[in-house]
């Protein structure tokens, strides 16, 4: 089935940070308490014609500052040639380029990201920073860039002044649709949030997220969402529940 439109009506709900008082969190509950999954291997279209197996690898990741890219470079010393394809490649040349902006990220190399492993790869296909974190039994989130391990989660920040005079940061926790790429978003092949065929979880999205939401918002605020989240499915009332899914 076809990608649903992005603009559809959603569910926000505000509270404050319980660690910061200058700080509120505006989370996306019609995307949280949604049903996707990733679903790459298993039906995932990929964001580049006739490159499905690269799924949202194509373009490499940038870095979200200097100390994610010294956490992804000391996971990568710990990959050797029969878990990373391309070692001999990020050994010579470094795992890091920088794009046409002079935005680092990391390396691209035939036409993907460095640490993806292709299909007939003997050490098996897929990302090979995710598949360290699973054999060192740590989550994917402690080896893998930021914007990796967080999609299709997206944390945005906004600083609003209060009629009376007074400043809140805003965190808003919601859908990294196709706009979250930027204007090239509205190019690619295919995009899973959108997609009904990726909206196929046992889980909703605040669950399946679980440690990527804590690791984004903290403990307490994780917790503050929780409750909010499992009092709307309680209710039954789904005021605004995501178009891809299932009905």
């Amino acid at each position: 089935m076809p990608e649903v439109p992005l603009d559809f009506p959603r569910e926000w709900v505000e509270f404050n940070d319980p660690d910061n008082a200058a700080q509120l969190y505006r989370a996306d509950l019609t995307w949280l308490c949604s049903r996707w999954t990733c679903i790459w291997g298993a039906g995932c279209g990929g964001i580049r014609p006739g490159r499905a197996s690269d799924g949202c690898c194509t373009l490499g990741a940038h870095y979200s500052d200097k100390a994610d890219r010294k956490r992804v470079e000391k996971a990568s010393e710990r990959l050797t040639d029969e878990t990373w394809q391309f070692r001999s490649v990020g050994l010579e040349l470094g795992i890091t380029q920088k794009d046409e902006d002079g935005d680092k990220q990391t390396r691209v190399v035939e036409g993907a990201c460095i640490f993806l492993n292709r299909p007939g790869f003997a050490g098996g296909e897929g990302c090979s920073l995710h598949a360290l974190a699973l054999r060192e039994d740590v989550h994917p989130l402690t080896t893998k860039p930021d914007v990796c391990w967080q999609l299709p989660v997206r944390r945005s920040y906004d600083r609003v002044e209060r009629p009376d005079g007074t400043e809140v940061l805003v965190v808003s926790i919601g859908e990294y649709d196709r706009r979250g790429w930027g204007g090239g978003g509205h190019d690619l092949n295919w995009w899973c949030t959108g997609a009904t065929e990726a909206h196929v979880g046992r889980e909703p999205v605040y669950v399946s997220y679980g440690p990527e939401l804590t690791e984004m918002m903290g403990e307490k605020a994780y917790e503050v969402l929780v409750g909010l989240c499992e009092a709307r499915d309680a209710s039954r009332v789904l005021v605004a529940p995501h178009p891809a899914d299932p009905a």
